[in-house]
């Protein structure tokens, strides 16, 4: 049993949630749905021995592979993929805390968007540090936490529990009242919010990823989503892991 799945059994047996996940508050979304507390992983996947998730802030994210076998390497590590509403519910908590913002309050400045503005030709492990105070690559919840590359560095496949099927796979278009779409405190592509669909638009058999890459300029945010083939396999998507909470 490796070290990540060793916390995750312990937490199975009621301990403490594991020092590799933070423990994000339950959230209202604008839409009115509110999204249960749960565990997320503080840092995105990298790959492990055999196939296994590694959780390190000192590891190079796991990035050319597909959203399936994504799902499939999370499972194996006792653990499930980041799904949409929980990826909505971090966006939406992270961009209410002052903190987060450049200017010190909120809707001040931009939304910090980690590394995002081609300084870098590929993933780079959480400890990088890059010299641009605006690409700081942390954003701290309510409760002091901390977590890693919500936004740039690495798009994160997602789990599509909104527009998706069984597989988390998109199967209809965006409904006006998607909260994929809707509720964002303010437009796409301005104060480092990211981008994100119109109502409407149609990604039929699509997976979800989000958050956006190392270059990936003002297209990158906490509430940036894009479409890939689920088999699509990019050196510049990665995955984040979560756990449910007892």
């Amino acid at each position: 049993m490796g070290h990540v799945d060793a916390h995750v059994a312990a937490m199975d047996s009621g301990a403490a949630c594991p020092p590799e996940f933070v423990v994000v508050p339950a959230t209202t979304l604008p839409c009115g749905i509110t999204v249960p507390a749960f565990a997320a992983a503080r840092w995105l996947a990298a790959r492990g021995p055999g196939g296994r998730v590694l959780l390190s802030e000192s590891a190079r994210p796991w990035v050319n592979i597909g959203y399936h076998a994504a799902v499939e390497a999370c499972r194996r590590s006792g653990m499930e993929l980041l799904t949409e509403l929980q990826a909505l519910a971090l966006a939406h908590h992270v961009a209410r805390q002052a903190v987060n913002w450049s200017g010190g309050a909120l809707n001040a400045g931009k939304l910090y968007q980690g590394l995002h503005k081609g300084e870098f030709r590929r993933p780079q492990p959480a400890c990088v540090v890059s010299l641009d105070p605006l690409e700081r690559r942390w954003l701290t919840l309510s409760t002091g936490e901390r977590i890693a590359d919500l936004a740039g560095n690495a798009f994160s496949w997602v789990f599509d529990d909104v527009q998706g099927n069984a597989e988390g796979v998109v199967v209809h278009a965006f409904a006006p009242d998607s909260p994929t779409v809707t509720g964002m405190p303010g437009a796409p592509m301005e104060a480092g919010l990211g981008w994100w669909p119109k109502a409407g638009s149609s990604w039929w058999g699509r997976a979800l990823a989000r958050g956006g890459m190392w270059s990936s300029r003002a297209g990158a945010g906490v509430f940036t989503v894009v479409d890939e083939k689920p088999r699509s396999e990019r050196p510049y998507i990665g995955f984040r892991c979560t756990l449910p909470l007892a």
